[in-house]
């Protein structure tokens, strides 16, 4: 039996409020079901909001949908009027012709940063991000009907909401709240987003992707695939700017499931137990649905770490189908289209509460300990662990973690304060080992997962 105990739920200190950035649970009670119906039902009346559709119609196409998600964003407090905190403002780019792109276009993602409060902390970046464009049955089609509800309404609202929920009370990191466009044209607005801030050299350690994230009831409304209380979030298990080295280390040290997106897919899982979510994570360890993809991709392949939170069943009569009916194999109509009155507002609002939960937990706690890494000096028994400290003025602690190699998450966990060294009786051998940070409020860091070095 281990001599330690398993990883258990974590009470977090409550803070007063509005002293210091918010807790999770001061979050996730301002995004409410009402206002997730009253966004999932707006964007559908622009009657399509394909990247390729009208721009300059104030009330139909993709033009008039990214002006009044501006509009609406900027009601929480963004802008430049009266120095409010949320910044809000268009990212545009002309798009030159491509596989879904015939000509010219131009492209406009819509971009709200909550600056982070604490100068040691603020450089990092945490995203959360759905794509506001939609596509009817063809995806070269911008004149047809397109309500785009579930896909991806659904996560644009999510978004909304949790901005809306945290506009008022900043994190000690920056937050990025990403609506994107043409992600139906080949994930075209988030791997502008992703190209510029890796140019420009940003710190970004955590992205949130919610597409297809509204209908719980799964297809047909068969019981058997009705899903109220999970969401399943994918990630890839290496990063794919992995250099030839880096590959070769992977598989020395059997660490294919051990990348910063499967991390944050694991920390997702800590923070739904440790804030006891109505929505709990299915981690699903692949890069997104099979054969599929979607925004958090582009994400990933600037070697930002990314995951995806998707419905556990999708119904493919309600994904990139012009609305219609059509008789069913007993006769009776079928109606296909991806329609607000498919998307479960209390589902949704429970989404994005839990994202919200995780962006607190992500951007109020310390930065994950540097250079951690197995000492292999010797051969022994046991297992010394060293580490960097953390930046943040606030770390007050370190806990290291471990697992057997077939668990797909954290077992057992041992705070070991202040040090920055530890030997453990267990073998290296036998499991895989982490170190993550907590503050003084007891918020804790992502697992940065232990490498190995000679010292």
């Amino acid at each position: 039996m281990n001599r330690f105990t398993p990883v258990v739920t974590t009470v977090l200190v409550a803070l007063p409020a509005l002293a210091g950035p918010p807790t999770a649970e001061q979050v996730m009670k301002e995004i409410t079901p009402g206002y997730v119906r009253t966004v999932i039902d707006t964007l559908p009346t622009f009657g399509t909001r394909h990247s390729l559709s009208d721009q300059e119609s104030p009330t139909r196409g993709i033009g008039a949908a990214r002006a009044w998600i501006k509009r609406e964003m900027e009601s929480y407090g963004g802008g430049a009027a009266g120095g409010s905190k949320l910044e809000v403002s268009f990212e545009e780019w002309v798009q030159e012709p491509a596989r879904r792109v015939p000509q010219p276009t131009r492209f406009v993602n819509v971009v709200a940063v909550l600056p982070g409060t604490m100068p040691e902390a603020a450089g990092r970046r945490y995203y959360v991000v759905g794509h506001y464009d939609s596509m009817p049955s063809d995806v070269m089609d911008p004149k047809t009907d397109a309500p785009g509800a579930n896909d991806d309404g659904s996560g644009t609202t999510a978004v909304m909401a949790i901005a809306r929920a945290m506009a008022a009370t900043p994190c000690e990191a920056t937050i990025v709240f990403l609506c994107t466009a043409g992600e139906e044209q080949g994930l075209l607005g988030a791997k502008h987003h992703a190209e510029q801030a890796a140019a420009r050299g940003e710190h970004i350690l955590g992205v949130l992707n919610n597409d297809i994230v509204g209908d719980p009831w799964g297809p047909g409304g068969d019981m058997r695939y009705v899903t109220k209380h999970e969401v399943r979030v994918f990630s890839e298990p290496y990063s794919t700017k992995a250099t030839p080295e880096e590959l070769q280390r992977i598989r020395m040290l059997g660490m294919e499931s051990d990348s910063p997106s499967r991390q944050l897919a694991r920390f997702v899982a800590e923070v739904a137990e440790w804030e006891g979510t109505r929505v709990q994570p299915m981690l699903v360890f692949r890069q997104d649905r099979f054969l599929r993809g979607g925004d958090h991709l582009a994400f990933n392949e600037h070697g930002f770490p990314a995951v995806r939170f998707t419905e556990v069943h999708e119904d493919y009569r309600h994904q990139h189908q012009t609305p219609r009916e059509e008789p069913g194999e007993d006769g009776k109509p079928v109606k296909y289209g991806d329609l607000p009155e498919h998307v479960d507002a209390e589902y949704l609002a429970n989404v994005a509460r839990l994202n919200a939960a995780v962006l607190v937990h992500l951007a109020n706690a310390p930065s994950p300990p540097g250079n951690a890494r197995v000492v292999t000096a010797r051969l022994g028994y046991d297992t010394t662990l060293r580490w960097e400290k953390s930046p943040e003025p606030d770390t007050a602690g370190y806990e290291v973690v471990w697992r057997e190699t077939t668990s797909p998450t954290w077992q057992y966990a041992k705070d070991v304060e202040g040090a920055v060294e530890v030997t453990l009786p267990e073998s290296k051998d036998n499991y895989f080992f982490g170190v993550r940070a907590y503050d003084k409020d007891g918020n804790k860091s992502p697992v940065a997962f232990a490498l190995a070095a000679r010292e």
